[in-house]
């Protein structure tokens, strides 16, 4: 594993013990899934690459995007008068950068869509090659965590403090009955990816504030979501990722890596930018792009073949 003077500089300045910086492309395990999980549908691309870049690129078997908002900006179904709704045109950015990555080293196929039902809740399902893409599409939840008045003022962090009992996905899809029954949800999700596999890795937004203050509340709560589902599994590596605060941390990338994660997340915005609506590439390359802060918590031993088998089909 490698020390950069960046990430040991960021390091000392919140006086934590911090594991230095690895990448995915360092062990190649096709027994590996590697899971990523991010309540908006650029959050991976700007704060979890080039690691899923290279996840995909052969460090894993499989990876697995889960999206937990529908990353609506409290606009719900609307489309802001634009030609489709917002949460659409976001989902269509996520999408077109997983199979970028995925079509750099062979020709495109058919992607497989389906409803898949986990603890009772179907999950918009997007499955394309070594690929799965998970769209719970709950309410974004604003920064503060508070919600939106256009969505009802739901969010993770309602739910998961019980100001809110139920959270609703936009489409009308899916209602959680608190917080257990999201984690549960997760759980089932995360057990039928898995399979056989021997290592997993759960690659989250970090939570310990000392590292990434000030971090959005939607990035902590779906961190949490994930790390409940898992508390179990003393098997599964986590990866824990710098978001917003990353920005004021100097840029730790290679030449390479930084094409990577550039390319991945310009055509995310392409992605937006299809469905008629804005993209700030600007605000977002200077700030984030060429910057890749995370620790690893290694797991323990390997992981044994899930317990019990959820369907993913259906329409």
């Amino acid at each position: 594993m490698i020390v950069t003077r960046s990430f040991a500089a960021a390091c000392l300045s919140v006086a934590v013990l911090c594991t230095a910086p690895a990448f995915a492309d360092e062990v190649h395990r096709p027994d590996k899934v590697a899971f990523y999980f991010a309540a908006h549908e650029d959050d991976w691309q700007l704060f979890m690459n080039p690691s899923a870049f290279q996840d995909v690129m052969g460090g894993a078997a499989k990876t697995v995007f889960v999206y937990m908002t529908a990353g609506d900006d409290g606009a719900g179904l609307g489309s802001r008068g634009r030609k489709h709704p917002y949460y659409l045109a976001r989902e269509n950015g996520a999408e077109q950068a997983v199979r970028f990555m995925v079509d750099t080293s062979g020709q495109p196929v058919d992607k497989e869509v389906s409803h898949a039902p986990f603890n009772g809740h179907p999950i918009y399902r997007i499955a394309y090659r070594n690929t799965v893409s998970y769209f719970l599409r709950v309410p974004d939840g604003h920064w503060s965590g508070e919600g939106y008045y256009e969505t009802g003022f739901q969010s993770l962090q309602r739910l998961n403090t019980g100001a809110s009992g139920t959270l609703r996905a936009i489409d009308g899809s899916a209602t959680y009955s608190g917080w257990s029954d999201l984690t549960k949800t997760l759980r089932a999700l995360i057990d039928f990816e898995r399979g056989q596999a021997a290592q997993v890795q759960l690659n989250v937004a970090e939570t310990d504030v000392r590292i990434n203050p000030q971090d959005h509340s939607d990035h902590i709560m779906t961190a949490k979501a994930a790390l409940d589902a898992v508390e179990d599994l003393a098997c599964v590596q986590r990866a824990y990722y710098v978001d917003y605060a990353s920005s004021k941390l100097p840029e730790n990338l290679t030449a390479l890596q930084r094409d990577m994660e550039s390319s991945v997340f310009a055509v995310t915005l392409a992605g937006i930018l299809a469905y008629d609506h804005p993209a700030n590439w600007h605000h977002y390359d200077t700030s984030f792009v060429g910057r890749n802060y995370f620790r690893i918590s290694a797991g323990n031993g390997s992981c044994a073949p899930r317990t019990h088998t959820a369907a993913a089909g259906g329409k």
